[in-house]
């Protein structure tokens, strides 16, 4: 009786514990940019907050994906503001990060277009230098 809960219960932490953040329709065209200047030529849309678990309980998630998972919830974000590309406004802190958002109208402001999609055609994701 007490191991199917102890089972149940460890099931459930691990299950808490894995953030599956999809890629929106729209988002794959969104460009991230480094932190830094604001780039030249765009817009300013606003700013978007996002958050994800980056513990549970005693368990550290791994940096690098929730980095990723960030990136992905703003990427998703941008296209509601019509923004095409996000910048970092500062690092991940405790699961949480703020992007700006800004519309640049292509790749007329000096920074490169999305990523290619890979084979498959699942949309890839980079982490955010820092």
């Amino acid at each position: 009786m007490v191991r199917p809960l102890i089972l149940g219960f460890a099931t459930l932490m691990l299950a808490t514990g894995c953030t599956w953040v999809h890629m929106a329709p729209g988002a794959s065209a969104v460009r991230v940019i480094s932190a830094g200047n604001p780039p030249a030529g765009c817009v300013k849309r606003g700013d978007i907050a996002v958050s994800v678990k980056d513990s549970v309980a005693f368990y550290e998630r791994n940096n690098l994906r929730v980095r990723e998972e960030l990136e992905t919830l703003a990427r998703n974000e941008a296209p509601g503001l019509d923004a095409d590309t996000i910048q970092p406004l500062a690092p991940p802190l405790d699961g949480e990060q703020r992007f700006a958002a800004y519309h640049c109208g292509g790749a007329s402001a000096g920074v490169s277009g999305p990523a290619p999609r890979p084979a498959g055609g699942m949309a890839q994701t980079y982490p955010i230098g820092g």
